[in-house]
């Protein structure tokens, strides 16, 4: 499992193995994540195969723009609205899944946790495949998640074909995950926007 070094070439390479069904670890602006391309259910079960992830348990996606993120998702003016605010960035927004994802990642639900992240590896994936990518952390479901290439590489080995060295992630908290609802928008997780400021965006 080859680690290497970000640059168009390593985008290019990861790339590839994604086309092919494959596992890549890359960096993004809180943790190392995991990419499979979700519109495959082989790639898909590979990726909660490698972490030991209960299949009951969504996983999210990552975007290269606002404009990509809603060909895997339906986006309505208040989810819109959010996505102008705050990204790129550490905000996570929930919305109906579209077609083309693979119900396989959706833990058995019809929605789907999508956000736009300030780091260029992780940008430049999505960009480059056309299409976003999962972003569940690199590790070993109930472990710390990985901060930097080589924690990746001892955790999850042959489990994944490609890591992407970003040097070491920020790491701290998460991306904070928001749903609109009916009743209007939801906190499903706190992390690195403040919840208040998500509600002030909106009014």
């Amino acid at each position: 499992m080859p680690i290497l070094a970000a640059s168009p070439d390593a985008i290019a390479r990861a790339v590839q193995v994604l086309r092919d069904g494959g596992v890549v670890a890359y960096p993004t602006d809180t943790l190392y994540g995991l990419a499979v391309d979700p519109r495959s259910g082989a790639a898909v079960r590979r990726l909660f195969e490698a972490k030991g992830r209960d299949f009951s348990l969504a996983i999210p996606l990552i975007a290269s723009t606002l404009e990509q993120a809603r060909t895997a998702g339906e986006f309505g003016e208040t989810h819109v609205r959010l996505a102008e605010a705050f990204w790129p960035g550490p905000l996570t927004i929930v919305v109906p899944a579209r077609p083309a994802i693979t119900r396989d990642l959706l833990g058995g639900g019809t929605t789907i946790a999508i956000r736009v992240p300030a780091h260029q590896v992780a940008v430049a994936l999505a960009a480059e495949l056309g299409f976003c990518i999962t972003s569940t952390s690199a590790n070993r479901s109930g472990q710390a998640p990985a901060t930097t290439a080589g924690q990746v590489a001892i955790d999850l080995g042959a489990a994944i074909d490609v890591v992407i060295d970003g040097g070491p992630s920020t790491g701290g908290l998460p991306s904070t995950i928001v749903e609109v609802t009916a009743h209007g928008p939801r906190l499903i997780r706190q992390g690195a926007v403040p919840w208040d400021r998500v509600l002030e965006s909106l009014e």
